[in-house]
């Protein structure tokens, strides 16, 4: 008998807070039109390893705020982790309750998935592969030469997924995402596929990663109006450092119930604390972060001269805090950390017990402020005109001055 992935067709009213998003700031202006959060720190007792879970989008997925990336598994890319470290983090990992791991058929060349097969198959985690939920990706084309070794046709996702069972050593995959936007496969082939993958036993969920938020939205309709199973997760880079996605992504998967979970929230290593005005980076391969990175510019200085002294006056460290600004978003579910050693993963995965305050994050966002493209600008500007000195849901518009004042000016 196929397992088919669950989930609730309820309508969701914005802004309202979900399971999907941390609870505990003021999350400050998206500029989007969601209202602002206030409540109380959702936190990991990192004592007594009893964390707090969250469902995955509209679902009933639960996952770790944190979600360990797999990327660094393996060293083919020429950085990363050898099998020995890549096995000791993913035990610190699940000795802390995490219970989330995101990998992809291309990573390290295939080895990082291999890597957690052998840990839950032959491994420390020998017996509990059911206790974790495994993601990993299709559509990084593995074999030169081939134009359909990769994408996201069915004959390329149906290779791809089999090839990823066999590394990670298991008979179904808990999370698949597209890995990026194939604008030459229809929407409704790459659906269709996931779909079969679905009724097949072979996947759980669905989720889609690097997509336009108009496909996503598109791919979401699809599903709904053809009884398929609907898409839960959307995997998108996001950061201090990288807030556009805030004009159209993140609105669309709060909308369409997919439970956002970050890539790079610490840009790379940017946010790591590490460099400063006068300590760059060198390319010597201790750090990806380069030294002519697009992101090392007097706004980020100014950006880690804050966040150093919020941090010491927290006493956390600059990346605890900047993962923890990416965890408190509208619509995060859980932010995925790659981490080379086990000093990050601890340090990351202490950022569970940071608690930011509302001016706190209010500080950030006016620092990080992105520049949206048309129409959020005017639809901000053009409020007034909608609430005319009203409240609505909790957001403000002032009075409209063209509106009629009274019963004598309204035609």
């Amino acid at each position: 008998m196929s397992t088919r992935a669950c989930s609730v067709s309820t309508k969701v009213q914005l802004p309202v807070t979900s399971p999907a998003a941390p609870k505990n700031v003021n999350d400050g202006d998206l500029d989007t039109g969601l209202q602002h959060r206030e409540g109380h720190a959702y936190r990991a007792d990192m004592t007594t390893h009893a964390p707090h879970y969250v469902t995955l989008g509209r679902s009933g997925l639960r996952v770790h705020p944190i979600c360990l990336g797999a990327m660094t598994f393996g060293t083919e890319w020429g950085f990363g982790t050898d099998v020995a470290h890549s096995d000791a983090m993913l035990s610190r990992y699940l000795e802390l309750g995490g219970n989330f791991i995101d990998t992809a058929n291309i990573y390290t060349k295939g080895h990082s998935e291999k890597v957690i097969g052998d840990y839950f198959r032959t491994g420390a985690g020998a017996g509990t592969r059911d206790r974790v939920v495994i993601a990993t990706k299709f559509g990084g084309n593995m074999w030169p030469g081939d134009p359909n070794g990769g994408g996201s046709s069915c004959k390329g996702m149906m290779s791809a997924v089999e090839h990823s069972l066999r590394r990670l050593g298991t008979d179904y995959i808990d999370l698949l995402w597209c890995h990026f936007w194939d604008r030459l496969t229809p929407i409704e082939e790459l659906m269709r596929g996931m779909e079969q993958l679905v009724r097949q036993g072979k996947v759980r969920h669905l989720g889609l990663s690097d997509h336009p938020a108009w496909v996503c939205a598109l791919a979401q309709s699809f599903a709904r109006h053809n009884g398929a199973t609907p898409l839960v997760a959307l995997q998108i880079e996001y950061s201090l450092l990288q807030r556009t996605v805030e004009a159209e992504l993140i609105p669309m998967a709060i909308h369409e119930g997919m439970g956002v979970t970050p890539w790079s929230p610490l840009r790379g290593g940017v946010l790591s604390g590490k460099f400063s005005r006068t300590h760059l980076p060198t390319d010597d391969g201790s750090t990806r972060v380069k030294s002519d990175s697009k992101f090392l510019h007097e706004r980020t200085w100014v950006l880690l001269d804050a966040l150093h002294a919020m941090a010491a006056q927290k006493k956390c460290s600059v990346a605890q805090l900047a993962l923890r600004w990416t965890m408190n978003r509208p619509g995060v579910a859980s932010t995925i950390i790659g981490t080379r050693t086990l000093a990050q993963l601890e340090d990351n995965m202490g950022s569970m017990n940071i608690v930011m305050t509302p001016d706190e994050t209010k500080a950030l966002d006016a620092l990080t402020k992105p520049e949206l493209p048309f129409p959020c600008d005017f639809l901000e500007f053009v409020r007034s005109g909608i609430h005319n000195g009203t409240t609505i849901n909790g957001v403000h518009g002032d009075g409209w001055p063209l509106s009629p004042q009274n019963a004598s000016e309204r035609w």
